[in-house]
């Protein structure tokens, strides 16, 4: 299936996902150039909700950029599986080697104001992430691993000491309970709709 067609078979969850739904099927369908970094106003992100078995605690990393706890994800950088792009940035934030997809399917999406910073001692313009989230789960026993150019810390959380570690205001009102709200959804294993 391709992204244009997973995203038109998403079901919303709520007005900012039918909203925002309704915003990448427009883009998807414009004919940018939305894969790669080189759209310097938009391109597409993953991001992985990284939950515990019994979905009781998420993964959340100390993001150095945005100075706040915060999921796991970044850039297609070219890829157009996105599942495959939040599995391998998952991986690489976390060190984190057994982890697995819940669902191939698209779990929450999200279009995402970026404000402009500096990276690897650059400017980056102020932009959107096009993002798609993924349900993954992973062990909490297994050792994590900071990627020092990325993050400075790694903790498991339970669901709303999760949102209240965020210092992102947006996201703890609107990003963070939404995904906890679908994780309660979830029965054996799949999230619930699918």
């Amino acid at each position: 299936m391709s992204l244009y067609q997973d995203i038109a078979s998403y079901q919303p969850f709520n007005e900012q996902e039918m909203q925002d739904k309704h915003l990448l099927l427009s883009l998807l369908k414009s004919g940018q150039e939305l894969y790669t970094r080189n759209n310097e106003v938009c391109h597409l992100t993953a991001s992985a909700w990284v939950c515990s078995p019994d979905r009781t605690k998420v993964l959340m990393c100390y993001h150095n950029i945005y100075n706040s706890w915060s999921w796991l994800g970044g850039h297609a950088d070219g890829e157009r599986d996105l599942a495959s792009v939040a599995l391998r940035e998952v991986r690489e934030e976390s060190g984190l080697t057994q982890v697995r997809l819940v669902s191939p399917s698209v779990y929450s999406l999200e279009v995402l104001t970026v404000e402009g910073h500096e990276k690897r001692g650059a400017y980056v313009s102020s932009h959107l992430h096009l993002n798609l989230t993924y349900l993954i789960e992973a062990d909490p026993m297994e050792p994590l691993k900071t990627k020092p150019d990325e993050n400075s810390g790694l903790a498991w959380f339970g669901l709303d000491e999760a949102v209240a570690a965020s210092s992102e205001p947006w996201f703890a009102k609107r990003i963070y309970p939404k995904l906890n709200d679908k994780l309660a959804g979830c029965q054996g294993g799949t999230p619930s709709g699918e």
